[in-house]
């Protein structure tokens, strides 16, 4: 164990590193952490601070992470330097928002030819409302299109950060990192305490600490730290990832969570640099993890406020909010026999993600699954790789929904989370829907086609602002309308030059109706789904034209139809199988024919109201691939 010296306030700089998506976050990370010795040579590898095989394929990062470099500066000080790598996509931005207000400053990276994009103004935004000291970063200057001067101005132009002093950096060689490094020590703030210097840790449990004195000392007072993110080790149990804003923590230790209410004692008290180091104590000010030998991630909130159970602090850092799943879908194993393992791979996913909520489910046509709960369409789609990936399962998603507010006719109100459990049409009164206000910013060029595509589904334009050749679209959307295909779209119409973020704009009533699709007369409830009644008509005649395809013919015929409730919008039919039943008729009378036929008309009515359709996997795989062709 690291014997351990608190370092004064005033020497201490905790600061995050936001940027959108492959600016080179992870890799400036890595240079930092380079520069300052967190690892040797040897131990580099490329985004050392993505655990993941998926976070480093898509060059995202999920999962908080934290660093403690040592950096002596020109002015001959050793600063200790706390580094937040965040998760940058707008699920995570609860994590984000928690990760920010543990730091007092950021860095925020844009890529030099790339620009401003959407993400970097919502991260940034949430750094102004932390009441962040920021400085500008311009990454990637070493490519042969980089522009640094424009970019500069836009950011000046976009955002209204003062670029004078904008450190420019290549991530990827290395050149203006010792500049940078300067600029974090002698811009960015230290931890907003008025210190009067670290006092001597006690040593042994008996050992008191001294009396406050005037004023708040964070040396003196209660225990208060930040629960920044947490995840299982299955050894440790579950690592919390804390920020220490008062007092200490250290071994031994009771502390309790004063959201979730648990008690707890520390077993560990650490440190990452990026390496795993134990310590005996972290006081204010300072960045590390504690373990206290938890066995359910969900103990631990993100946001929480940790404090001792003798001695806790008298309120609760502000902020804190339980997590909110804001997307459904059902998964259902492709094949049946899988519904336990399926049941326990959700579990172990579960243990490092408490944001993932799920229950089980059972469908008529796809057989027994879960539904589950997740932050967003990119939480969705990680989720099911990893499903897919560490535990080998195949799996059927349904068509992903949201959660609408329904106003009963009884007065009476209720969250609808399954298009399969809206009650009867005359029970309702309103139905209220989520909606989100995206910002997209985008090459002129591919201006008309996205606003086609907002109107398309049905959003209402709030702004349209142009900075340096390019437009930055506000508009609000229903999320019901983004989950489906929105993003595919926006990216084939823009030739993947537009960027896309989004946040949520509180519930507005709409006219929704359950689009409910019946095979041979028998509603399918994997593929209801609630839509607005404009658009009802042309969803339901798509989805019936694409069964048609897809379902095999059988003896009999098959009505395919589109309803919303006892009204029929759509209808397509699947011919039947045909045995000529006049092959052995040679020659003779025409009624010999005609009563052939009429007997065959009756067994394939007969068959058709006793017969039943299977929809093979397949058929509803391509089905609720709502994708416009």
């Amino acid at each position: 164990m690291s014997t351990h010296k608190t370092k004064p306030l005033e020497h201490i700089r905790n600061f995050a590193i936001i940027a959108h998506i492959d600016h080179g976050k992870s890799t400036l990370a890595d240079r930092l952490i380079q520069k300052c010795g967190g690892l040797e040579e040897r131990e580099m590898q490329e985004q050392v601070l993505d655990n993941t095989d998926i976070e480093r394929e898509r060059g995202i990062t999920i999962k908080a992470q934290t660093v403690r470099l040592e950096y002596t500066a020109k002015d001959g000080i050793t600063y200790q330097l706390n580094l937040m790598d965040t998760p940058g996509h707008v699920d995570f931005s609860y994590e984000v928002s928690r990760s920010l207000a543990s730091c007092e400053g950021s860095l925020l990276v844009v890529d030099a030819s790339q620009g401003v994009e959407a993400q970097t103004l919502a991260n940034v935004y949430q750094a102004i409302d932390n009441n962040h000291e920021i400085v500008p970063v311009i990454n990637k200057i070493d490519l042969p299109a980089a522009d640094p001067e424009r970019v500069k101005t836009e950011v000046e132009d976009v955002i209204g950060l003062d670029c004078s002093e904008a450190v420019c950096v290549s991530a990827k060689t290395g050149a203006g990192i010792d500049e940078l490094l300067e600029a974090i020590v002698t811009k960015l703030p230290s931890p907003s305490h008025a210190s009067r210097g670290p006092l001597p840790l006690p040593m042994g449990e008996g050992a008191e600490r001294s009396e406050a004195g005037e004023g708040h000392n964070p040396y003196t007072s209660p225990t208060k730290a930040l629960l920044v993110d947490s995840w299982y080790d299955i050894y440790l149990g579950v690592v919390v990832l804390v920020r220490v804003v008062d007092g200490y923590l250290r071994k031994g230790q009771k502390i309790k969570f004063m959201a979730g209410g648990r008690v707890r004692e520390i077993d560990r008290v650490g440190m990452f640099t990026p390496k795993k180091v134990e310590l005996s104590a972290l006081g204010p000010g300072e960045m590390g993890f504690i373990t206290a030998s938890i066995k359910d991630i969900s103990e631990t909130n993100v946001g929480d406020t940790i404090t001792d159970e003798k001695k806790p602090c008298e309120k609760a850092l502000p902020g804190f909010k339980p997590s909110v799943p804001m997307v459904f879908c059902s998964l259902f194993p492709a094949d049946a026999g899988d519904f336990e393992k399926l049941r326990e791979s959700l579990g172990k996913v579960r243990l490092n993600d408490a944001s993932l909520h799920f229950e089980p489910e059972t469908s008529q046509a796809l057989g027994l699954g879960f539904r589950c709960g997740f932050l967003g369409l990119l939480h969705m789609e990680i989720i099911q790789e990893r499903l897919e990936r560490e535990f080998d399962l195949d799996l059927i998603p349904t068509a992903p929904s949201v959660v609408y507010k329904l106003n009963l006719t009884n007065g009476e109100k209720m969250e609808l989370y399954n298009p399969v459990d809206m009650p009867e049409v005359q029970r309702i009164e309103t139905i209220e829907e989520p909606w989100i206000k995206a910002t997209i910013l985008v090459p002129d060029e591919y201006l008309g086609g996205l606003l086609q595509l907002c109107q398309e589904r049905r959003g209402v334009q709030v702004d349209l602002t142009y900075a340096g050749g390019r437009a930055m679209l506000v508009y609000r959307l229903p999320l019901n309308e983004v989950v489906f295909d929105f993003y595919d779209r926006l990216k084939s119409i823009s030739k993947g030059y537009a960027s896309f973020d989004y946040e949520l704009d509180g519930y507005g009533p709409n006219t929704l109706v359950k689009l409910e699709i019946r095979v041979n007369e028998e509603p399918v409830d994997a593929l209801a789904m609630i839509c607005h009644r404009d658009n009802a008509e042309s969803r339901g005649r798509q989805m019936c034209e694409r069964l048609k395809e897809l379902i095999p013919r059988q003896m009999f015929k098959i009505a395919i139809q589109a309803a919303i409730g006892g009204k029929i919008i759509a209808r397509e039919n699947v011919s039947a199988l045909r045995k000529d039943v006049t092959a052995k008729c040679y020659g003779g009378d025409i009624t010999r024919k005609k009563k052939l036929l009429e007997k065959q008309k009756k067994g394939k009515a007969k068959m058709r109201q006793y017969g039943n359709v299977e929809i093979p996997q397949s058929a509803f795989i391509a089905a609720l691939k709502m994708g416009d062709e």
